[in-house]
């Protein structure tokens, strides 16, 4: 909700001032309707301008990569291409999230799924993922929006615990499957610290920052103080080491974007699937990602009907 609606009155206000811009300053040189063309030629040159930001930081604070997953000049095109388009729709997929990531309705699931999303976002941004396990059969697929966004990653874990609760009573489950992108990892992370892993089947997280990124540096915010290298909430999370009885799967790329240096996405105990050439949004639409979820889900309840 809360970045909903900071989208949506970022949008109004904007389209607002470039109105009056465009009224005070259109003449038969520059017509009307250049000024119309003009606003979405200006929108995608500033997320362009935003993209190669937080890329140019993840590059000076990147990992160490052995020779094996470097991309050269082609690949980072490619790469950077994909998180581009990707950033192209992230606004509207955010702003009509409970239209794109509506709820089931309530109906029994052994083990449903829950969807948790990153720092300044939305459950929308779980669109194609939703879809995508929605075409391989996959259902009970639920989604949380937390917030306010700067608040504390505690206060996030609190109401990730009572969204948990709302989907097991839905579906009449014991567990359910877990995911969560960039932040929301941590998310998780913090809610098994708090509550245990009693009420969770398996986690996956993807591109999560499980000791930091220097990207946190660049903004201001309790969870961003949280998500700083070295910062103490990071070392008091990550001196409590996981339930060896939890499956866990960090999922993360040597290219990511947004999570600087990459390999803080590596977890102990957790299982570690690296791959390469990937930014930290086009995560969320990668196909290897979409079949390793799959794949998560579909042996989490294959091991509770075994347990019945």
């Amino acid at each position: 909700m809360w970045t909903a609606i900071g989208l949506w009155a970022g949008a109004v206000v904007a389209l607002a001032c470039y109105g009056l811009l465009a009224g005070r300053l259109a003449s038969p040189a520059i017509p009307l309707v250049l000024w119309l063309v003009a606003l979405p030629v200006f929108y995608l040159a500033g997320l362009m301008v935003l993209c190669a930001l937080y890329s140019g930081i993840s590059w000076w604070w990147r990992a160490r990569r052995p020779a094996a997953v470097r991309i050269g000049a082609r690949g980072t095109a490619q790469l950077l291409w994909d998180e581009y388009r990707t950033l192209i729709f992230a606004a509207p997929r955010m702003m009509f999230y409970r239209a794109l990531v509506p709820d089931p309705a309530p109906s029994r699931t052994e083990v449903p799924v829950l969807l948790v999303h990153g720092v300044l976002c939305n459950a929308g941004i779980w669109a194609r993922m939703r879809r995508q396990l929605l075409r391989r059969g996959v259902d009970g697929v639920y989604s949380l929006s937390y917030g306010p966004p700067l608040a504390s990653i505690e206060t996030f874990a609190a109401q990730f615990a009572k969204k948990l609760d709302g989907v097991l009573a839905a579906t009449n489950a014991v567990s359910a499957v877990v995911i969560g992108h960039s932040m929301g990892g941590l998310v998780i992370r913090a809610y098994l610290r708090a509550h245990g892993a009693s009420k969770i089947a398996r986690v996956m997280t993807i591109g999560a920052p499980h000791h930091g990124s220097m990207h946190a540096w660049m903004m201001i915010g309790t969870s961003l103080a949280q998500l700083r290298p070295g910062s103490p909430w990071l070392a008091a999370l990550n001196a409590v080491p996981l339930d060896p009885a939890l499956r866990v799967v960090s999922m993360w790329s040597w290219h990511d974007t947004m999570v600087s240096p990459q390999t803080s996405s590596e977890l102990p105990g957790a299982i570690d699937v690296a791959i390469v050439g990937v930014g930290h949004n086009a995560l969320l639409g990668d196909p290897a990602v979409f079949e390793r979820a799959a794949a998560e889900i579909a042996a989490a309840r294959a091991d509770a009907r075994r347990a019945r």
